[in-house]
This record gives C-alpha cells, structure tokens and sequence, in this order.
C-alpha cells in the first residue's frame, strides 16, 4: 500500500495517513491480525516525523481499528461493530448529510454517492 503525503494540503499530515491507512483496509490492502511497520521505519519511509506516524497510529486505536502492543508493534483488528462505533461513525455522517441537505442534494443522491464510493473501495 502507497501512502501519498500532500504536505501543503490543509489537512494536517497525521489525518492524511490515518483516512488513507484506513481506506487501504477497507480496499483489503491490510487485514486484521497484520502487523503494521514500527513508528520509526513507517516514519523513515514516509519521510515525516516519527510524532506523526505515533499520533496517526493513536487515533487509527481510538477508532478500535489497531491495537498497539507496547515494545511489540501495532495490529490491525478485526472488525467490530459496537454501539460505540456506529455512534461515533454516525456523528461523523450527520454533519456531511446534513451539508449535502442544504445544497439541495436529494436522498437519492446521497444515497447514490455512498454506493458509488462502497463499490470504489471493494473494486480493487
């Protein structure tokens, strides 16, 4: 899996290699019971910061979507559904929603767009 750092996007370094770690185990890329590269080396083949990587990997366990094991390295987990994840999953969906809503987008468009980026996903 390629992680592609955009250093003058707006949006901070350590969220770029969260969302895109994240998409990769959603494309199958990664799978649960892997083990991902230690801070330092995944740090050294990005070329950014060690922080980075550690801030990145605290908020992909926040998530419930990696373990880190202390002196041993971080796996990603199996998949999980509790109510604390479809809470804080649906949290982040209603701001979009709503958005698309005052746009003047119909349901069946965002309907739509959720498919389309579901079948973009499992398509590799």
């Amino acid at each position: 899996m390629i992680i592609q750092i955009e250093p003058l996007s707006d949006i901070p370094i350590y969220t770029q290699i969260t969302n895109q770690m994240i998409e990769g185990i959603a494309r199958g890329y990664m799978k649960p019971g892997d083990s991902l590269p230690s801070v330092r080396t995944f740090a050294a083949d990005l070329g950014v910061n060690m922080h980075t990587v550690n801030k990145s990997y605290h908020e992909l366990e926040k998530k419930g979507i990696i373990s880190i094991i202390p002196k041993s390295g971080a796996i990603i987990n199996s998949p999980d559904k509790t109510e604390m994840h479809i809470k804080r999953i649906t949290e982040e969906f209603k701001p979009v929603i709503a958005e698309a809503l005052v746009l003047g987008w119909e349901k069946e468009q965002i309907q739509e767009l959720v498919t389309s980026i579901m079948i973009d996903l499992k398509k590799e």
